[in-house]
């Protein structure tokens, strides 16, 4: 098994790890996606558990960092082929699909954001670090969890590009931006709600 087949596996068997549902279904003896959005990231869980909910975050977080982590491993005993950072962008993007398309789940899972973070942060930690920056000044300022993500993951593939951290190509640029598109795909009905009017805002009770 080649390393980019072999990366693109294990990444996203980490990222389909459903942490939010498993949770749930743990501690609550609920299932999420019966609940709120239907969406088993952290938002969705903290509507049942705000302590639940932080964990979620946590640990989605960490299977994206996981993945990436363990891409540089495979990397560093490669003899030829793509280089670090492309293999180290090729896992965050299968972590971020994993999370969205969970094969235990019927291929029914969260938006991809904590994931997302947590893969983006080893690969351009600046970049990370702004935009997560964007994202709090977005929602504190809106009081819009889904625009403040919104801003922010659009954002990112820009600032990766401007900062340039650790001299990254473009095909690692590229499979970032693919990541960052999927995230923002699956944040098409909060867009909608946005237009609308209809979004729910911070501390306003959900309808």
């Amino acid at each position: 098994m080649s390393a980019i087949v072999l990366i693109a596996v294990l990444s996203y068997l980490l990222g389909s790890i459903p942490f939010g549902y498993l949770l749930v279904r743990i501690f609550r003896g609920e299932d999420v996606r019966q609940s709120g959005s239907g969406n088993i990231g952290a938002t969705n869980v903290s509507r049942k558990s705000p302590v639940l909910g932080a964990l979620t975050l946590l640990l989605d977080a960490l299977k994206g960092t996981t993945a990436v982590a363990l891409s540089y491993v495979v990397a560093d005993h490669m003899v030829a082929g793509p280089s670090a950072l492309e293999l180290l962008s090729l896992a965050a993007l299968f972590a971020v699909v994993g999370h969205v398309f969970p094969v235990w789940l019927k291929f029914r899972g969260g938006k991809g954001v904590a994931t997302g973070l947590g893969a983006f942060v080893l690969i351009a930690p600046k970049a990370v670090l702004i935009a997560v920056v964007i994202f709090i000044a977005v929602a504190a300022t809106s009081r819009y969890v889904s625009l403040g993500s919104i801003v922010a993951v659009a954002a990112l593939p820009f600032l990766a590009w401007l900062i340039r951290q650790f001299y990254l190509s473009d095909t690692g640029l590229a499979l970032i931006s693919v990541a960052c598109l999927l995230i923002l795909f699956e944040h098409r009905e909060n867009m909608l709600r946005l237009l609308s009017g209809t979004e729910n805002q911070i501390g306003a009770k959900r309808t």
